[in-house]
């Protein structure tokens, strides 16, 4: 095997026209010293080609801005080298979205795979998006968001032999690759830090019943609340996914009418901060007469409030473990399929921080 040349040696007296021809296989084969096949096959992530080689190959490809020619690979494979990630169109940019389309792109990095994002609107057939990537072929592997207990979508995969990957559970999840959060216990971690504030009357501002985390979520804080004695308010009229101005206006007329909740548990920053405000147009002070208990999957509540309650979700992890997953899935891989279920852990609010220090 010829010896890897240096980069910036080889590039060395080369015409301008050279240099900006499309790099090709031959090009990396040339710079490196490796064979075309060993150069496409450690591209394609070949097990048995060595982690340094492919990392040498990867980096002089990275280096001359080398793009796999897309009907070639398939023509030779049969493979897109995609993995399609199907998200709602809807979602809010405070929403885990943009971190996990981030986390998981970060995920497939140096891979031979790429991530495209596919949109999913709420008045469409769920299945539609899912049924074109399949019967067009126009990916190798699909990650599902926004799962339902008996979701159609993964019923249909399933069917279809299609890979797939999940971020969240489904009745058939002992079947499929999936990451998940407990959402179970964080609502039951929420009603107890309450507890623990002496908050007696809990609002749980869920996210859209058909969906499984959110099952889970108010399966939660019903035990936990009726362990503690305390009275759940289940709000029907909005969700932790409504328009902001939605949940703002519902909570500055909750919390100016009737017996008013001393106890708030949000499923999203988007939601906690909108409520909040609503709290405050209605008079009321977060921390003196009613706490809030969010999740977190933006860090950004301290910087609204330092004395909301929270716990993280870790969506970083999240979007890597479900780009491994994919990867495994498209490559056919014979392992059992990745699974994880991710715990919660609580901590403070800034103020009760600082005021411990102290």
């Amino acid at each position: 095997m010829e010896r890897p040349v240096k980069l910036k040696e080889h590039l060395r007296g080369r015409s301008s026209d050279e240099l900006h021809t499309r790099p090709t296989l031959r090009t990396i084969s040339e710079l490196t010293g490796f064979a075309v096949q060993t150069v496409s096959r450690a591209l394609g992530g070949a097990p048995d080609i060595s982690d340094s080689t492919k990392a040498t190959i990867r980096k002089v490809a990275s280096e001359i801005g080398y793009v796999p020619n897309r009907a070639g690979v398939r023509l030779r494979t049969g493979k897109t080298n995609v993995i399609a990630l199907v998200l709602s169109a809807e979602n809010d940019v405070l929403s885990l979205t943009s971190r996990l389309i981030s986390s998981i792109a970060k995920g497939l990095r140096g891979s031979s795979y790429n991530l495209v994002v596919m949109s999913s609107f709420t008045e469409d057939n769920p299945l539609d998006t899912v049924r074109n990537i399949v019967r067009n072929e126009t990916a190798d592997a699909v990650i599902l968001n926004q799962i339902k207990p008996r979701d159609e979508r993964v019923r249909y995969l399933m069917d279809e032999g299609f890979p797939f990957v999940t971020h969240g559970r489904t009745i058939w999840s002992e079947r499929h690759a999936y990451y998940d959060y407990d959402n179970k216990e964080f609502g039951i971690l929420a009603a107890n830090q309450l507890h623990r504030k002496e908050r007696k009357h809990i609002l749980l501002i869920a996210p859209p019943t058909d969906q499984t985390y959110a099952i889970e979520m108010i399966s939660g804080v019903k035990e936990a609340c009726s362990f503690n004695g305390q009275h759940l308010e289940i709000v029907s009229k909005i969700t932790s996914d409504s328009n902001r101005e939605v949940i703002r206006a519902f909570t500055e007329q909750r919390f100016t009418e009737g017996t008013k909740p001393d106890g708030v548990i949000s499923a999203s920053p988007n939601a906690t901060m909108a409520a909040i405000s609503g709290i405050e147009d209605a008079g009321l002070a977060l921390g003196e007469t009613l706490d809030v208990f969010s999740k977190e999957t933006v860090p950004i509540l301290d910087l609204f409030r330092p004395n909301i309650l929270k716990t993280r979700e870790d969506v970083a992890t999240a979007g890597q473990f479900l780009a491994e997953a994919a990867i495994q899935v498209a490559d056919k891989d014979d392992k059992p399929p990745m699974q994880a279920l991710e715990i919660t852990e609580t901590y403070e609010s800034s103020a009760d921080v600082n005021a411990i220090s102290d």
